[in-house]
């Protein structure tokens, strides 16, 4: 495919994206590899079919040793549409009972009369009859020239000259494969920090552009996606972008900072279909200068915000994708009703609001299958969510600030063109009594509390004095140990500071003879008076790998029963791959006034201690007194 501007070659009928000439340079996609190893799709599922290796980058589950990873190859190529205008392509692979992983793709490829790149979607999809199966992770993938691309861009701030792969190769592996120190690498700049692609992670509702930069010749590439619709669990998962390759990744699906709780299972006879896209591969150029840096990704930026102005788009052939005309619309204002912190309901400021399938409160979380859509209301709590597919969802909200979900109590139901206006809605977060005391913020994040400094021969330059990203630094779960050697954390309520005295993560001790055990937490607190009846605490986890939480009050031994548990929880692993949140959780413990004294110790203990991994990261944890 051409237009005058750039040319994309495929394999037929393979679908493999072969080539991309554009800007002086005649493949930006990486030459030395195969044909099949340089722009392509996968998918991450249980079977035995097309793997690929393990050891080349190409995202075999770490999670589930039974997956392995399957390149999406097309079996049949069908031109649809070519004129001066559009040209669109398919590259079909039906399943058949010879295939090992029970799922059909169609491709799609477009390219635009006047467009620097072209844009491409799928669509998945399962019949009745078929077998079942599981899928961990649905992505496309482009690969770019090592000897070309050098600069990666993922937002604003976090810019940066990367490593290469062979400075990878020769470089000390740290706890895991993805994270390694760079011994000797070509440019002694780098040397000494810490590369691991789970640094550049970042929230979906945050991933719109990404992409590289050439500096001879001065050329940008970049992976513009418009909308989130199709991708699983709300607007603040995350999940890769770009990485040493070069790479950079369009992440459909994935059970990133969230485990197998968010994969996709299908039942056998369960049918299914889904597109997945359109996203843009854009290209653009400037004249050779000093610093082509800053003009290629302002006029990325400014490429991104066209096509988020343009969608749905009106451009693609498949019947599966609704246009504009074919969607509808939902508009209300929410409001907070909790009496303990206004005697008249509060404007939900900035909460985020969205339609996903139903389900109870919350499970927008958790839901894989369908389509989501998610906006932010404004100081007020108005919202207005655009571009619906048709369908049935549930109306569902969180709020900063605030503790728990909200759903709308009816179905909401989206025809074409309709435009559905909602009375104000009412939330009235977990509430059993008056606060005598909080530590953190209730936003689903571990971010507001102590982030240590990284070792100094551990880290990663880019995010040196950058407060907001700090937790992005390698090894930051074994500071705890460095600062708590013997003793664990203790919080006094009334005297310690949470953005201080309260370590991101509870995770274990690292022991001299290098093994792990469990810690305990305390907070101490005063109660002047101890009033009969039911006090509550409220513990609002960000992230759980691979633990257990136990609590009890005034009694620090750990074989004793604790007075709650939640029992084993969380595989988000958000703790290794420097994400400040995974999963949220949220768990009231019933308190009685008879556990209570003068002065009081809550003990908190991560039961679960193999290794530097498990624990949890709080979000916000709230102790009331007896309701009013």
């Amino acid at each position: 495919m051409a237009n005058g501007i750039v040319q994309v070659t495929f394999s037929k009928p393979g679908g493999f994206v072969t080539g991309i000439r554009f800007g002086g340079i005649d493949n930006v996609l990486e030459v030395a590899n195969e044909e099949r190893n340089r722009g392509y799709w996968d998918v991450v599922g249980n079977g035995e079919g097309d793997i690929l290796d393990e050891n080349d980058g190409n995202g075999r589950d770490p999670e589930d040793d039974s997956n392995s990873v399957f390149t999406v190859a097309g079996t049949n190529f069908t031109i649809l549409k070519s004129d001066g205008n559009q040209a669109e392509i398919s590259f079909m692979t039906t399943w058949t009972s010879a295939s090992a992983l029970p799922l059909s793709v169609d491709r799609r490829f477009v390219m635009l009369r006047g467009s620097s790149g072209y844009y491409a979607y799928g669509i998945f999809e399962r019949n009745g009859g078929w077998p079942a199966t599981s899928i961990g992770q649905i992505r496309a993938v482009y690969k770019l020239r090592n000897d070309k691309f050098h600069n990666m861009a993922l937002s604003d701030k976090i810019q940066r000259v990367m490593p290469t792969p062979q400075d990878r190769g020769t470089g000390q592996v740290l706890s895991y494969p993805e994270a390694v120190r760079l011994t000797n690498p070509a440019n002694p700049a780098l040397k000494g920090e810490v590369d691991d692609k789970y640094q550049y992670s970042y929230e979906d509702k945050d991933t719109r552009l990404h992409g590289w930069v050439s500096s001879n010749p001065p050329v940008g590439f970049w992976l513009i996606t418009p909308s989130n619709e199709y991708r699983s669990a709300g607007p603040v998962k995350q999940d890769l972008t770009s990485h040493v390759g070069p790479t950079s990744l369009v992440m459909f699906h994935s059970s990133h900072y969230a485990g197998k709780e968010l994969t996709l299972n299908f039942q056998k006879g369960e049918p299914w279909k889904k597109v997945f896209g359109p996203f843009l591969v854009h290209l653009n150029a400037v004249p050779p200068q000093q610093d082509p840096y800053r003009p290629l990704w302002q006029n990325a930026k400014n490429q991104m915000n066209e096509e988020m102005g343009k969608w749905p788009y009106a451009f693609p052939l498949s019947s599966d994708f609704p246009k504009s005309n074919q969607r509808g619309s939902v508009e209300g204002r929410l409001l907070i009703q909790d009496s303990y912190v206004s005697k008249t309901s509060v404007p939900a400021s900035f909460a985020w609001v969205g339609l996903a399938p139903p389900g109870q409160a919350g499970f927008w979380q958790w839901e894989t299958k369908g389509y989501q859509f998610w906006v932010q209301a404004d100081r007020g709590g108005s919202f207005t969510i655009r571009g619906i597919r048709p369908g049935t969802y549930n109306l569902y909200a969180w709020v900063p600030g605030f503790l728990g979900d909200y759903k709308y109590s009816s179905n909401i139901n989206i025809a074409p063109g309709s435009n559905i206006q909602l009375r104000d809605l009412v939330y009235m977060p977990p509430r059993s009594g008056p606060t005598l005391w909080e530590i953190g913020f209730p936003d689903r994040s571990a971010a507001e509390f102590f982030v240590p400094d990284p070792r100094p021969d551990l880290i990663n330059r880019l995010f040196i004095n950058d407060q907001q990203n700090k937790y992005r630094q390698y090894g930051l779960w074994d500071r705890y140990t460095d600062l708590y050697p013997t003793q664990d954390l203790v919080y006094k309520i009334g005297v310690s500071d949470y953005r201080k005295d309260w370590f991101f993560a509870q995770v274990n001790r690292r022991t001299q003879r290098m093994s792990y055990e469990a810690t305990t937490w305390q907070i101490v607190f005063p109660l002047s008076v101890v009033s009969p009846g039911r006090y509550t605490l409220w513990i609002a986890l960000a992230a759980a790998h691979e633990s257990e939480l136990q609590v009890r009050f005034n009694s620090h031994k750990s074989n004793a029963v604790p007075d709650f548990t939640t029992g084993f929880i969380g595989r988000d692993n958000a703790i290794a791959r420097h994400g400040i949140h995974g999963l949220y959780r949220l768990f009231r413990v019933s308190v009685d006034s008879s556990w209570l004294q003068r002065w009081n110790t809550i003990f908190l203990t991560q039961t679960r201690c193999p290794g530097p991994f498990n624990g949890v990261m709080y979000d916000y944890i709230r102790f009331e007194g007896p309701s009013r």
